[in-house]
């Protein structure tokens, strides 16, 4: 096992709007995440858009790379969320053509995605994840529960917003619970941490204050994330501060590991004895009106717009930074 610290990188200064040339906010997309992403979209659109940039929302399909070559685009806005777009799929198209894009590329967008192999990789550097097994049937499921212990959560490895998620508690629920995320890929059966739920935002290589959210159902699921208005969150997190920059060294480690850049969003789950233990690694996360990076940016004295435009200018040259 190999520790890993994440280099200090210095923080790119808010770019003038006219720098930025024509902006595609690229959203929407066919994945099961398409609904948030045009929430999302919108809101970028609209606050870019405010702050004086020349910004045209561009709703994705398989075409996209074509579309934003013969735009007359200078960069693109990624904020595709899930499969198709988060993935390293669409980053690969903008690459071939060199369109500068927000966030990760191929090789981050890819390994972020997949919640397993993220989970290896994290590992191997030194960063603590519950104890997770693929399960490709219901009897791998089963076997997988009982090895690591109730209670167990089953996820798909490839979805985000919760979607196809299910807390399990008891042997009688595995068959279904593995159905459900079944429905969008392979499977993984992880240990369910039994503490609080924190996040940390990452943007110019710094992570901004926690944020921590709990449901009013007790779960975090896609209601509770974008629709309810009873989910509640704190921000800066109260906790003890040798805690708060262990978590924050995790997530910017983690986020070097897995190979990410520009900006992202790193969860993890506490245990009982108030340990982190990193869960996944986003690299587009939602900027809805209920989303957790703007939160933690507004908490660091940063506004929505700002935050748009500290994200864009991540896209920026060398030559185009110095005009």
């Amino acid at each position: 096992m190999v520790d890993f610290v994440a280099p200090v990188q210095t923080p790119i200064a808010v770019p003038e709007p006219a720098t930025l040339g024509k902006v595609a906010v690229v959203m929407g997309g066919w994945s099961a995440e398409r609904e948030v992403s045009l929430m999302s979209g919108n809101q970028v659109c609209d606050s870019l858009r405010a702050a004086g940039v020349d910004v045209t929302a561009v709703d994705a399909d398989q075409n996209i790379a074509s579309v934003l070559a013969s735009g007359g685009f200078n960069r693109s806005f990624l904020i595709l969320h899930g499969r198709g777009g988060e993935d390293g799929c669409i980053q690969g198209a903008l690459d071939l053509i060199d369109m500068p894009y927000t966030g990760s590329g191929v090789l981050g967008s890819a390994l972020a995605m997949d919640k397993m192999r993220s989970k290896i990789v994290c590992t191997a550097h030194g960063i603590p994840t519950p104890d997770a097994f693929m399960a490709s049937t219901i009897e791998e499921a089963n076997v997988a529960a009982r090895n690591i212990g109730f209670p167990v959560v089953i996820k798909p490895t490839l979805e985000g917003s919760s979607i196809g998620v299910s807390m399990v508690d008891s042997a009688s629920e595995v068959a279904d619970a593995f159905n459900v995320a079944a429905q969008h890929g392979p499977v993984m059966v992880e240990k369910r941490m039994t503490g609080r739920e924190v996040t940390a935002a990452i943007i110019d290589g710094q992570s901004l204050p926690l944020v921590s959210m709990k449901a009013h159902g007790g779960f975090y699921d896609y209601d509770a994330k974008y629709l309810a208005d009873d989910t509640h969150y704190e921000c800066p997190v109260v906790m003890p501060e040798a805690l708060t920059n262990e978590i924050q060294q995790y997530a910017l480690s983690a986020f070097e590991a897995l190979g990410c850049k520009g900006w992202g969003r790193v969860d993890f789950m506490l245990d009982e004895q108030q340990r982190p233990h990193f869960i996944e690694c986003n690299t587009a996360p939602g900027m809805t009106s209920h989303s957790l990076v703007p939160m933690a940016a507004a908490a660091a004295g940063m506004d929505f717009p700002t935050l748009c435009l500290k994200i864009l200018a991540q896209t920026l040259n060398q030559q185009e930074l110095a005009a």
